[in-house]
């Protein structure tokens, strides 16, 4: 039940995180699924180590939010820099 409840807020959450993002993304739904619940993760740790979160506490929604809004970023410099157009 919990992994359920983890990948519905994980599309929830990057769904958000692409609706606050501007520009074109390279992923559908299961992009946006991993990056909503890796966000979560990353914004629990982050969470954690700033001490926001005692230890085994979920992050909240908008520290998730912007947990997947940084992987999104990092998502879209990493992608975009193997597909580039070079001029010379």
């Amino acid at each position: 039940m919990y992994v359920l409840w983890m990948i519905l807020i994980g599309i929830i959450v990057g769904a958000i995180a692409k609706l606050l993002m501007p520009g074109r993304d390279p992923g559908g739904i299961i992009v946006t699924m991993l990056l909503g619940i890796a966000g979560s993760i990353v914004a629990g740790f982050l969470g954690r180590l700033i001490g926001w979160y005692a230890p085994g506490e979920p992050a909240g929604l908008i520290t998730s939010i912007l947990g997947a809004m940084l992987l999104l970023f990092l998502y879209r410099l990493f992608i975009n820099r193997g597909t580039a157009t070079r001029y010379t």
